[in-house]
């Protein structure tokens, strides 16, 4: 499999170039030279495997050429063992057509961990065949930021750099970070927005002198093999639901679209998904996208979601780029013409391309507590807010009632206690896996929200390409 550029400009690479990469070098994203397919029977005889057996099976097409079934098999191994649940990715029924799908059972109680616990494993595997020490700069909204530390604390020719806004994620979401003293972590709390801190890493990757200097790569979803990764649980959980013999939907909360842009793969996989159900906060550039066209960014404003607080959705390229029919000096000019303006409207005939599999809804905090109550008190499941704005999105759209209607449940509801506690009157508790989280020491850099301020910290602790 080769991976070209959105943008159109770059050289095409194989997967493990892709991976180590992250961005590409015109600023585009990598995605796969053209999409596998599975038949109905090849989809049927997923039913009844474990979750590494689907994932090397659904994952094989994407890593052709780079690692075999026995590699890959043994990555799968060592990323999904250290899940708490042996499904590792368990759907629990609510009532007779809404499910959550949990995805929170990895070490950092975030939907994350599923692909960065992996991508961790691709890393070491990699580098192991080369002298290239790695730099990874990466920007976080709460989860990815722990689960990416997680997956590379302590590992060899790695260090990590993860920028944070500074006061805009939970107290458990910035202590998973900046709790772990390995001498290759840099935490790094900025002092703006998601979207200030998202810019300034792809700033860096874009600057050829900085980037020269170092070996850099991404584990934000920019990653492809994070996406990849994310395929996988569309399958098994889809296939436990009747698929391939009936169509399942999906509701997925999201900021960055790298979630669900893992649905949209699946789907054109061969997978049978009804509808994608995009559900955001109040930050609604993607709801504001699909149902008018206009992606402009807005200011951001927080909420009890910051997860979801983002006004950029670096993965929605990959969507653009399909409906533009991969034109990639095309899409290089829309892209453009967006980062300059902040703002482009769609064209019609693009986002006709998209509304056969995708819906969106915009939900708002009062929305949001009341999935929280129904789902507690009537389904006796306490879930996190992200996971209300996606169940609240689900239960709002208008499916046939034979379709069973998935929501991700994207992180563990003790990650957002007091959001929890306020909407339902029960504040969840951490797994004892967790200890004492909030003993530990902190430790992290507090810097301004300029690319500056960050290649200089950067600079003076990364190890210089060879």
């Amino acid at each position: 499999m080769r991976y070209v550029s959105t943008r159109g400009s770059a050289p095409a690479l194989d997967f493990e170039g892709a991976t180590l990469a992250g961005l590409a070098s015109d600023g585009g994203l990598y995605v796969p030279g053209h999409w596998p397919s599975f038949s109905r029977a090849e989809i049927a005889a997923m039913r009844g495997l474990s979750y590494v057996d689907t994932a090397v099976a659904v994952m094989r097409p994407f890593v052709a050429g780079c690692l075999d079934d026995a590699t890959l098999t043994r990555l799968c191994k060592a990323a999904y063992g250290r899940f708490a649940h042996d499904a590792v990715t368990p759907v629990v029924q609510l009532d007779h057509t809404h499910w959550l799908m949990e995805l929170f059972h990895g070490p950092t109680l975030a939907f994350k961990d599923v692909a960065l616990q992996l991508l961790g494993q691709l890393f070491e595997t990699f580098l192991a065949k080369r002298e290239a020490h790695l730099t990874i700069i990466g920007a976080t909204s709460g989860d990815t930021g722990s689960a990416a530390i997680d997956g590379v604390a302590g590992r060899a020719k790695i260090d990590i750099f993860m920028l944070h806004p500074l006061g805009r994620v939970s107290d458990v979401q910035r202590r998973q970070m900046t709790t772990v003293l390995a001498p290759n972590v840099h935490n790094i709390a900025i002092e703006g927005s998601f979207d200030d801190a998202q810019a300034i890493v792809k700033a860096l990757f874009n600057d050829r002198d900085f980037n020269g200097r170092f070996t850099l790569s991404a584990v934000n979803s920019i990653n492809w093999a994070r996406l990849m990764a994310q395929v996988v649980y569309y399958f098994y959980t889809a296939v436990r639901l009747g698929a391939p013999d009936r169509p399942v939907a999906f509701s997925v909360p999201t900021g960055n679209f790298g979630d669900v842009f893992a649905g949209y793969v699946a789907s054109r996989m061969g997978l049978p998904v009804a509808k994608l159900i995009v559900a955001t906060n109040v930050n609604d550039i993607l709801h504001r996208a699909l149902t008018s066209g206009d992606y402009s960014c807005g200011t951001v404003t927080p909420t009890a979601t910051p997860s979801m607080d983002i006004q950029v959705s670096s993965n929605f390229e990959r969507l653009l780029f399909d409906l533009a029919g991969r034109d990639g000096a095309g899409l290089a000019k829309m892209m453009a013409g967006f980062e300059a303006t902040k703002g482009m409207t769609i064209p019609a005939d693009m986002l006709a391309g998209a509304k056969d599999l995708f819906v969106s809804a915009r939900v708002d905090a009062d929305t949001m507590s009341s999935a929280m109550r129904w789902a507690h008190d009537r389904a006796n499941n306490v879930i996190d807010p992200h996971s209300a704005i996606g169940l609240a999105a689900a239960r709002a759209a208008d499916l046939p009632a034979d379709v069973p209607v998935v929501t991700l449940a994207t992180a563990h509801p003790a990650k957002f206690r007091d959001a929890v506690e306020r909407a339902t009157g029960v504040r969840p508790h951490l797994p004892a896996r967790m200890g004492n989280l909030f003993e530990r020491e902190e430790r992290y850099a507090t810097l301004p929200a300029t690319k500056e301020a960050i290649a200089a910290y950067v600079a003076e602790r990364a190890t210089p390409a060879k």
